[in-house]
């Protein structure tokens, strides 16, 4: 049940063993496996045995058993593992599911440990290893700022609330400066038990707080939440900037980011160009709407792969595109879209019944007005006379800036 529900869920792939043996067989192929699910009841081996092989193993292990007793709460306490679920609640199947998503995303995600206590960092960094994080330490707020300039993959912060030079309330404000909390979720720890404290931690700009000494539990518990509230932004975040259909940014999210793009770029030229595909009704009606998504997605992937790291792209609305690429004049720009354009076309969309299609578009460029609207106005104009001019081509136009302008006039 719980290998089925996993697999099916998040498209993971599983291996069942029943035996010590055959899991020792399956874990002698270094990098295959990143997390255990076991029970504590196989044919050749004691609960003792199979929790210490598996946790020998550098891999999260949660164990999954029908009875969690006094005796079974021992044994797991006294190693380390994630977590002991039992069989027959209600939910557990779903609790499983969550745990895995949770473990495999985190392995993706960065962790900073700052506390000058040696110890206690090394306890809080090791729980944090335990369930998949990339983990980096620092003994003080300096070395914490330091860390989080070098690893932008951090988006979990646990710091300490005493600690010499800068303490934990000064440092979560510093972070909170440059780091939002959509971006980075932060976790206050002291040992102090007043009520004040952690208010101000709160106030300051911290996402939670745990006492010292916290359990493994509570501790999971805490992370897990609030890195699970940051996936959940994040998805937010992506339905309201990003096409449902083509996973591009949107509209919306263009206009957002497209001014600064634009005004980045006024100092080595900016080219914006406007992408249509070619007869799009005619593949909807031949080939059906499903057809239609298809050739979308195809040609939004095909403009994903193009486009530079500092270009925007975008679905601007039905089969239409936009993509504004700075540092791009004249014959260069010419060349970037007229790229793009062969790409397109030479490109075939397999259907799913086992016919391809190929399709054309056109694209109208502009390299030069003033102001991001102007820019796509022109753009649009042009694309306009590639359709006119009989499709699948490139037409751009290099109007004179406003600046320009008025230093020929002055010239003059």
């Amino acid at each position: 049940m719980v290998a089925t529900a996993v697999g099916e869920r998040l498209g993971l792939p599983i291996t069942v063993v029943t035996s010590l043996a055959q899991a020792r067989v399956e874990l002698a192929q270094p990098g295959r496996y990143f997390l255990v699910f076991t029970g504590l009841v196989l044919a050749d081996a004691a609960p003792d045995d199979i929790l210490d092989f598996f946790t020998g193993c550098g891999m999260p292990v949660v164990v999954v058993s029908g009875v969690y007793d006094e005796s079974v709460r021992q044994k797991v306490q006294a190693r380390q593992i994630v977590d002991c679920v039992l069989k027959n609640t209600p939910g557990s199947i779903d609790y499983l599911v969550w745990l895995a998503q949770r473990l495999e995303r985190n392995r993706r995600i960065g962790a900073l440990v700052v506390d000058d206590s040696p110890s206690a960092r090394v306890l809080a960094a090791g729980a944090l290893r335990l369930y998949g994080f990339q983990v980096t330490e620092a003994d003080s707020g300096a070395a914490a700022l330091e860390a989080l300039a070098l690893h932008p993959s951090i988006r979990l912060v646990i710091t300490d609330y005493q600690m010499p030079g800068m303490d934990g309330l000064e440092l979560i404000r510093r972070l909170r400066a440059t780091h939002t909390r959509d971006r980075l979720s932060i976790i206050g720890i002291s040992g102090s038990g007043s009520a004040p404290l952690v208010a101000q931690f709160l106030k300051h700009g911290a996402n939670d707080f745990l006492h010292k000494p916290w359990s493994r539990e509570e501790f999971f518990c805490r992370v897990s939440q609030n890195v699970d509230n940051l996936d959940l932004i994040g998805t937010l975040q992506d339905l309201a900037t990003r096409d449902f259909l083509t996973g591009l940014p949107n509209r919306r999210h263009f206009f957002d980011r497209g001014a600064q793009v634009y005004q980045a770029g006024q100092e080595d030229g900016v080219a914006a160009g406007m992408l249509d595909i070619d007869h799009f009704k005619h593949i909807n009606d031949t080939y059906g709407h499903d057809a239609g998504d298809l050739a979308i997605k195809a040609v939004a992937n095909a403009v994903a792969r193009h486009v530079r790291t500092q270009d925007l792209a975008a679905r601007f609305g039905g089969e239409e595109f936009v993509v504004l690429a700075p540092g791009l004049q004249g014959e260069d720009a010419r060349d970037y879209f007229e790229c793009l354009r062969a790409d397109i076309g030479a490109m075939p969309i397999a259907l799913p019944d086992g016919r391809s299609i190929h399709l054309t578009v056109s694209i109208g460029v502009c390299t030069s007005a003033a102001g991001l609207s102007a820019m796509l106005a022109e753009a649009d104009r042009q694309l306009y006379v590639a359709k006119a001019g009989g499709r699948n081509r490139v037409e751009g136009s290099s109007m004179v800036r406003a600046t320009d302008r008025e230093a020929l006039m002055l010239a003059v």
